[in-house]
């Protein structure tokens, strides 16, 4: 399945950024998070372990569950990454050579962006989705008044301090996904937490799409 067709067919549209998770705990919060319904699980790089992170979670993953990196800065990160098996490229920035790389071999990209000239740039490169960063900075009236100026269709996934209360307000400005990160999973966190945090976000995102 190509990155684009996966987009249509994700179901939440929610990235687990895992910022921290260790080789060791990796594969029982993989689970948890994977039976509570997120199908997108992104561990950043910029932690010792990552790369180890990833190939586990790559590795139990269902195939609707396409695992990747997180802070992925160059395209020695995107070759890193894909050679643990990773799908999904996540980037705090929009780095166009880290873009079409990524692209090219195959992966989801969803590099991080504050502005519409950042936004179009990354859109001209091959960013499948926009990942909107820092959101609390751009806020829902940012959001909204880029996805005005944006082609239709473009995914916008606000991340940065989205809650799963305020999820709903973010989906009526224009977002169609979100990354999660302290919100749902921070080291040393039990996996009876970690749990009822996904099922929280799962649980708003179903309710906000069926209203």
């Amino acid at each position: 399945m190509t990155p684009s067709d996966y987009l249509t067919t994700v179901d939440p549209p929610l990235v687990a950024i895992l910022r921290g998770l260790t080789p060791e705990e990796a594969p029982a919060v993989g689970r948890v998070l994977i039976d509570a319904g997120f199908r997108l699980l992104e561990v950043p790089l910029n932690r010792p372990g990552a790369l180890a992170c990833i190939r586990l979670l790559a590795d139990m993953a269902p195939p609707e569950v396409w695992v990747g990196g997180g802070t992925m800065l160059t395209v020695h990160d995107v070759a890193d990454v894909r050679h643990a098996g990773g799908r999904l490229m996540v980037s705090p920035n929009c780095d166009p050579e880290v873009i079409s790389h990524a692209r090219a071999t195959g992966m989801l990209c969803a590099p991080g962006v504050a502005t519409p000239t950042e936004a179009f740039l990354a859109l001209r490169y091959g960013a499948h989705a926009l990942k909107l960063f820092p959101a609390e900075a751009v806020g829902i009236a940012g959001l909204k008044a880029m996805k005005s100026v944006l082609p239709v269709g473009t995914p916008l996934w606000p991340v940065g301090g989205v809650t799963a209360p305020s999820l709903g307000s973010w989906v009526d400005a224009g977002a169609t996904g979100f990354g999660i990160g302290s919100q749902l999973f921070k080291p040393g966190m039990s996996l009876k937490d970690v749990a009822a945090s996904a099922h929280a976000f799962v649980t708003a995102w179903r309710a906000r799409a069926a209203a």
